[in-house]
Formats: structure tokens, sequence, C-alpha cells
């Protein structure tokens, strides 16, 4: 089965032997292929719309691990019980989408042992929710498929790992002047700023692109509060603009 560049640097994070969850499992191409590569030994495939989840029922079958492999219809986490799984997946979601089912589910979350979460858009929500309930970002991945650029974050229990969230997100200079709190690597990705490739800078480009074209709106605006804002996102341009122009520096 080929799988894309983006699942199979999930798949690749997921530890031999798992019994796994993945939510939003689309045509289950990911559970299948977690089988067939000995990361799990058994899988969930849940999936809340009707088309994905007869396509993952198709392919479930198809592949012959209808045995190992149980495909659910739900909303979320609601498609499993407390227990039934030690690696859970989310993947091709918004980050702020990700965190509603993460905090619907949170009973659900016993016994899981790593997440591998894979946002669309909002890296630094999910960041501050991993951050805030006790989950620690033992490692984080960005690339490009498709013109299109993707973070991978991996996660595991507080208690499982000993790793801290405080040692993750220190705050650190960058090259002779730039300080990363805490905020902006929870923003930026701690890891991610450790060791940044050429799509990091690639997809902050872009961001600056962005509030440069949200700043041009704001200045057409004669609003107190667009002043406000406009001034906000300046400084955070510069900011980001001080971070690309270090980081190199820091580069091994």
């Amino acid at each position: 089965m080929k799988l894309s560049k983006r699942l199979t640097q999930i798949l690749g994070k997921i530890p031999p032997g798992s019994r796994l969850a993945d939510i939003g499992s689309d045509h289950a191409l990911l559970p299948v292929a977690a089988v067939e590569s000995g990361a799990a030994i058994q899988a969930i495939a849940g999936e809340v719309n009707l088309g994905p989840y007869e396509a993952a029922v198709k392919q479930v079958m198809e592949s012959g691990m209808k045995d190992v492999i149980s495909v659910r219809r739900g909303d979320g986490l609601d498609v499993l019980s407390a227990g039934e799984a030690d690696v859970i997946t989310i993947a091709g979601m918004g980050g702020g989408l990700i965190t509603s089912i993460l905090d619907r589910g949170l009973d659900k979350l016993a016994g899981v042992r790593r997440l591998v979460l894979q946002p669309n858009v909002g890296e630094d929500i999910l960041r501050k929710w991993l951050y805030s309930h006790h989950w620690v970002l033992v490692e984080e991945f960005i690339l490009e498929e498709d013109g299109k650029i993707y973070e991978v974050l991996v996660a595991e229990p507080a208690e499982a790992t000993e790793l801290t969230n405080e040692r993750v997100y220190t705050e650190r200079t960058i090259g002779d002047r730039v300080r990363l709190s805490t905020n902006w690597l929870l923003r930026m990705g701690p890891w991610l700023t450790q060791s940044p490739n050429s799509v990091f800078y690639d997809k902050w480009r872009s961001e600056l692109e962005k509030m440069a074209h949200i700043l041009q709106s704001l200045s057409r605006s004669d609003l107190t509060t667009a002043a406000d804002k406009a001034s906000e996102i300046q400084s955070d341009i510069e900011f980001i603009q001080e971070v690309l122009a270090c980081l190199p520096k820091d580069k091994p």
C-alpha cells in the first residue's frame, strides 16, 4: 500500500505492537498500514461521515483484516471505550477541532501512552492544549507535500516520560539577542525551532506574507482597535523576522 508522505510520517511514530485508534480515519489507510507493518496488533478506524466510513469498511474487508481492524462510525473519541487503545492518531483536521475532540473524550485517554496528531492549521492551539492537560510534546516534525505544509506532533503523558513540559518549553536565546519565550515556543514549536528545516522557513515566510496583508487591511480602518491590532502584528512580524535571521546560526 502506497501511503502519502504525511501518513508515512505518522505511521513511523506508532510504536510496534500498539493498539491503535485512528480518529477521522477516512479510507482506513493508516490502520491497515499499521497492522501490515507490525506497528499495530489491532486497530480501530473511527469516522463520523458516511462516505468515508463506507470506504474504510471496504478497505478493511479487501485487506483481509476485519478480525483485527474494527471500523466504527461515530464522532471523535465516541467510537472508543476507555482502555481500548494505547495510541491515538488524529490527522487532517484543524488544531481547534482536534482539541475539541480530545476535550470531549478526556475519559477515553486513560491508558493512552501516545498521541500522534497532525493539525492542518492551529498547531499552537494544540500545543497549548497538550501543555495544559499534562501531555508532553516529545517530538514534532514539519513537512511539505503537494504544495501543503503539515506539522506532526507526538505527545506522551507527563507521568510516562522523563521529559517535562518545563524543560521542553524553557525559554532560550537564539543568536546573540533573540529570546524565545514559552509563548513563542508554543507558537513556533520547541523542537522545530531547535532543528529548523527548509519547510519551517517556508511556513514562516508564508505567515509573514499573510500578516503583511492583514496589516494592509487594518491600515484602511479608522478604528482605534485596528491601530492597536496593527501595532501588535507589526511587532510580531519584526520578531519573527529576527527569529528566522538568527536560527541558522543555531543549526548544527
